[in-house]
């Protein structure tokens, strides 16, 4: 059984209350997290605060101990898989991948370095925009990823001289909680704290007037209640959340090339995924070999716990989510859809469901309109590129979108049409890491993340005007 404290000024904390956490493969309890108050919430804040002057004020010293701190998590790094695989239900080859680029986000922005930008130096005046850091930050890390999101945010905020509140999902909050006492040995009390809880303290998090900026990776609901929450202090915030991603199928596609690169971009994670492709767009003259061919994978794909070596897809992570997606099916079915593979909750102990294939979807159904973030994959046919590019681009959520092709020049125009801060040719879902930006349009979020315009994200501009007559 798990059981790791919270961490506030680099010291244990426990409570009384303790909530269970479960298996999503077994049901079965795993393991206690405590659960924090309002009381804990302040004593963190005002340990950020108090640890944020001399974090703020020594560059030199933060790289130093952000590289210590990725080596402290890349020494632990089968460990903390560990808790994710049996937490999340993902198999432990995506769960180590978490923890390695929890541990590749530290490092890149270690190295990182806020740009001074001289306006005017002369005999009358010197003048320069620089970047302060903010202050005390809250982030608010999801479900589906928790040790990359963690990674994600961690590693700019310190960077560039902020101290942290930790609030994990109370579905994953193992492993947070353990990364949380491993980074005691690299970073200064104070600069790292991890308290957990559910929805009430996410607000509390969010109103509370210590923290200057919310960072928030979650569904748009949550999002939209952030951004309210914050509005009365005018508090910084950078939300990452839905997509709705659409990817299309060019007629001269080659599917013996392309057609597992999409079935893993819809159904790696189990395809909970906010940049996943949740609907598949396939032309008429190809759309019975495509729906034949991603049902022949979905058919021979190994479903089961993470902890199985043998497993390639794992369980939803919480019921409720099961429990949308079975809706979405059952409603796609009866609006007309076809279940060519899946369809339905496997018949074992867990929250796993069958990876599905639904043909003659179509734009209007809730499992298209929506974000089923689940093991279902859509596929819509369609008889012009003008029409597709109309339904594509409808709709609230802009975070990713694909086109499949075997010409690249007509890939890059289609992709550049879309409205979406991410736009692939012939993938889906890839990156260059760290460096890369990840920008959602639309309802899919405000703000960026990664890269140097994520690391700027934690900081505020100041002018430094000096007279010099």
């Amino acid at each position: 059984m798990f059981d790791h404290p919270m961490t506030v000024d680099g010291a244990d904390v426990r409570t009384d209350r303790r909530d269970p956490v479960l298996d999503p493969a077994t049901e079965q309890v795993i393991g206690h997290a405590p659960i924090a108050d309002a009381e804990h919430l302040d004593q963190a804040v005002e340990a950020a605060a108090r640890a944020f002057p001399a974090w703020a004020a020594a560059p030199p010293a933060r790289r130093e101990a952000l590289t210590k701190a990725a080596s402290a998590v890349e020494s632990a790094a089968d460990t903390i898989a560990r808790v994710v695989a049996v937490e999340t239900g993902k198999p432990q080859a995506e769960s180590l991948w978490e923890v390695r680029s929890m541990a590749a986000f530290l490092r890149y922005n270690a190295a990182l370095e806020a740009p001074r930008t001289v306006l005017k130096d002369d005999a009358e005046a010197s003048v320069e925009v620089v970047h302060r850091p903010i202050g005390p930050i809250g982030a608010i890390i999801p479900w589906n990823a928790p040790v990359y999101v963690l990674g994600l945010k961690l590693g700019p905020a310190l960077a560039a001289g902020c101290t942290v509140v930790v609030k994990p999902s109370p579905f994953t909050p193992l492993s947070a909680l353990l990364v949380g006492v491993l980074l005691r040995e690299a970073l200064p009390p104070g600069v790292v704290n991890v308290i957990n809880g559910g929805n009430d303290l996410g607000a509390a998090m969010t109103a509370h007037p210590g923290l200057r900026k919310i960072t928030l990776t979650g569904s748009t609901a949550t999002g939209k209640r952030v951004l309210a929450g914050a509005a009365d202090q005018l508090k910084r915030i950078t939300l990452e959340l839905g997509g709705n991603d659409p990817a299309i199928l060019l007629d001269d596609v080659d599917l013996d090339a392309q057609i597992e690169k999409i079935f893993w971009a819809a159904f790696r994670g189990t395809g909970q995924a906010c940049v996943a492709i949740k609907r598949l767009y396939a032309p008429e003259a190809l759309y019975d070999e495509v729906v034949a061919r991603l049902a022949e994978l979905a058919d021979t794909v190994v479903v089961g716990p993470g902890t199985d070596p043998a497993s390639r897809l794992g369980p939803l992570t919480t019921p409720a989510q099961l429990d949308l997606v079975a809706r979405l099916v059952e409603d796609a079915v009866s609006s007309g859809a076809r279940v060519v593979s899946g369809g339905a909750r496997l018949d074992r102990p867990g929250y796993f469901y069958a990876p599905t294939i639904l043909a003659d979807a179509r734009d209007g159904m809730r499992v298209v309109d929506e974000e089923q973030f689940g093991p279902v994959l859509p596929v819509v046919p369609y008889t012009s590129l003008e029409e597709v590019m109309r339904h594509v681009n409808v709709g609230d959520y802009g975070l990713g979108a694909s086109v499949w092709t075997g010409d690249l020049a007509t890939g890059a125009e289609v992709a550049a049409r879309f409205e979406s801060g991410l736009s692939w040719v012939n993938t889906h879902r890839a990156t260059l890491g760290p460096q890369q930006p990840t920008h959602g349009w639309k309802h899919s979020g405000l703000g960026v993340e990664k890269g140097m315009w994520g690391y700027l994200s934690f900081t505020e501009i100041q002018v430094r005007y000096v007279a010099r007559n």
